[in-house]
C-alpha cells in the first residue's frame, strides 16, 4: 500500500493514503446515496397508511423488506468482494441499487404492496454490497489509528443524503391532502375514492426514478476511477495475501461484540425513524408535512452530531464517547414515553403538559417529541464507530468480517416489527409511545459494548 499521508507539523499519521483523497471523496458519495432510501422509507410508511390503506402493523414490513434484503445479500457481496475487489463490488451494489429503483414504477402503476416490498428488497441488497464495500474500503484507507476518525468524517455525508431523501419525500411524495373518516366515506359515495388512492401512489415513483438514473451517473465515475490495491499486514508485521474464513472471524471477541451492538444500534435506529412521525402526530395537532418537518429536523441533527462528534473524537476516546451518548439517549427516549399522551393517562406524571414552540407554526408540542428527536444527534457516531471497532485487527478476515457487520441490520428489521406489533397489544392502545422501550433496551446493549465487550482480543493483526 502506498504510504499514508503524514501530518509534517506533528509527524502523526493523516486521514487518507496519499494519491487516493479523489477515490475517499468519490466512495464516501455512496454514503450520502444510500441515506435515500433509507429515510424515504420513513416517508412511504406515512404514506401507505393512506395509499394502500395499511395499519401500523403491515407498515411494519417495509422496514423489515430493507433489512432482510441487507441480511441475505450481505454474505454473498462480501464473499464476491473477498474474489473480485472493492470496486467490482461497489459497481454491483449500484446496478442492483438502480434496478430497485426503477422496479418503483410498476408498483405505483399497479398499486400492489408486494412489488413495492420487491422492489426495496432488491435496492437493499445492493446497498449491502455499497456498505460493505465503502465502509471496510475507507477503514483501510489509512492508518489504523484513525480508522474511527476516518469512516466518521466518510459517514458524515450520510445524514446529508438522508436530510435530502425526507426532503424530497415531504415535498413531492406526501400531498398534504389527508381526509378524515367522514370525507372518505363522502368519496366512496361518489365513486372517486379509489381515484383519489391511485393518485396518492403515483406521486411515490418519480423521484425513486431520478436517484436511480443519478446512481447510474455515479456508477459510470466510479468505474473510470482508480482504486489502490488494499494489501494484508500480518500478525508479523509483513505485507502478504492471505485468505480470512469464518471460523478465524469467531477469534475475536471484539467482533462478535460489534455484531451485537450493531443489531441494536441498527433497531434503536431505523425503530425511531420510522415512526416518528407517527409519534409527533400522535401527540400534537400537526398534520403529515408538518411532521415530516421534524424528520427533516431529524436528519439535520443526525448530520451536526457526526461532524461535531468527528471533531470531538480528537480530544475523547471514540468508545468512551459512544458510550456516554448511549446514556444519555436511554434517559431522552424515558422522556418519550413517559412524556407521550399515552405515558401521560398510564403513569399521569405530567410531562405531557410540558411543551416547546415549533418555530414558523405557531403550534407549541410536548417536550417528548423533541427528547425523542434529539436522540438522533447521539445516535450519529453509534454505526460508524462500532463498525470500525469491530473491524480492528482482523487482516485477511476483514471484508468477511464486515459483510457479517453489515447483516446486523436484521437487527433494524426484526426491532421495528416489533414496534409495530406492540402497539397492537390492548395496554398499548395503538400508541407508538410504548414500543419506545425497544430502542431503550438497545442502548443499554450499546453502551455495554463501548465500555467494556470493545476491547481488541485474538491474533490481532496489527
Amino acid at each position: 500500500m502506498k504510504d499514508t499521508v503524514m501530518n509534517r507539523s506533528n509527524n502523526k499519521p493523516g486521514l487518507i493514503t496519499r494519491g487516493y483523497v479523489f477515490t475517499f471523496a468519490l466512495v464516501t458519495v455512496l454514503f450520502f446515496l444510500w441515506a435515500l432510501p433509507n429515510t424515504l422509507n420513513d416517508v412511504l410508511i406515512k404514506q401507505f397508511m393512506k395509499s394502500l390503506e395499511l395499519d401500523l402493523a403491515q407498515t411494519g414490513f417495509l422496514p423489515f423488506a430493507l433489512k432482510f434484503g441487507y441480511f441475505c445479500l450481505s454474505i454473498p457481496a462480501g464473499l464476491f468482494m473477498q474474489r473480485r475487489g472493492y470496486k467490482s463490488g461497489i459497481l454491483f451494489g449500484l446496478f442492483l441499487f438502480a434496478a430497485g429503483c426503477f422496479l418503483f414504477y410498476p408498483a405505483s402503476t399497479t398499486r400492489q404492496y408486494a412489488l413495492f416490498l420487491g422492489a426495496i428488497f432488491i435496492i437493499a441488497g445492493g446497498l449491502a454490497f455499497l456498505e460493505i464495500g465503502a465502509n471496510s474500503f475507507v477503514v483501510s484507507l489509512g492508518d489504523k489509528s484513525t480508522s474511527e476518525r476516518r469512516l466518521n468524517l466518510a459517514q458524515s455525508f450520510n445524514p446529508i443524503g438522508g436530510i435530502c431523501g425526507v426532503t424530497a419525500g415531504t415535498l413531492f411524495i406526501f400531498s398534504g391532502n389527508e381526509p378524515t373518516a367522514a370525507e372518505i366515506e363522502i368519496m366512496k359515495m361518489k365513486g372517486v375514492y379509489d381515484e383519489f388512492l391511485q393518485a396518492e401512489n403515483l406521486r411515490v415513483f418519480p423521484t425513486y426514478v431520478v436517484i436511480g438514473t443519478v446512481v447510474l451517473i455515479v456508477a459510470a465515475l466510479i468505474w473510470r476511477t482508480r482504486f489502490p490495491k488494499i494489501e494484508t499486514a500480518s500478525a508479523a508485521g509483513t505485507n502478504r495475501s492471505e485468505k480470512g474464513s469464518f471460523r478465524a472471524l469467531f477469534k475475536y471477541p471484539h467482533w462478535y461484540g460489534a455484531i451485537i451492538s450493531q443489531f441494536f444500534y441498527l433497531g434503536a435506529q431505523l425503530g425511531t425513524w420510522s415512526y416518528l412521525i407517527t409519534y409527533v402526530q400522535q401527540n400534537s395537532p400537526l398534520g403529515e408535512k408538518q411532521a415530516g418537518g421534524f424528520l427533516i429536523a431529524n436528519m439535520v441533527l443526525f448530520m451536526v452530531g457526526r461532524f461535531f462528534s468527528t471533531w470531538l473524537m480528537k480530544y475523547v476516546k471514540p468508545l468512551r464517547l459512544m458510550g456516554v451518548y448511549a446514556v444519555v439517549n436511554i434517559c431522552l427516549v424515558a422522556v418519550a414515553i413517559f412524556g407521550s399522551q399515552w405515558g401521560e393517562a398510564q403513569f399521569g406524571l405530567g410531562l405531557h403538559g410540558l411543551t416547546l414552540p415549533v418555530p414558523f407554526t405557531g403550534f407549541s408540542v410536548p417536550a417528548g417529541i423533541y427528547a425523542l428527536l434529539f436522540t438522533t444527534f447521539f445516535m450519529s457516531l453509534m454505526y460508524p464507530t462500532n463498525f470500525a471497532s469491530g473491524m480492528k485487527g482482523l487482516g485477511p478476515n476483514a471484508k468477511l468480517g464486515a459483510s457479517i457487520l453489515v447483516m446486523s441490520l436484521i437487527g433494524g428489521a426484526l426491532l421495528s416489527l416489533l414496534m409495530g406489533r406492540i402497539t397492537g397489544f390492548g395496554w398499548a392502545d395503538r400508541a407508538i409511545a410504548p414500543a419506545m422501550i425497544v430502542p431503550a433496551t438497545a442502548y443499554v446493549v450499546i453502551a455495554w459494548y463501548a465500555f467494556i465487550g470493545s476491547r481488541p482480543r485474538g491474533p490481532v493483526y496489527e
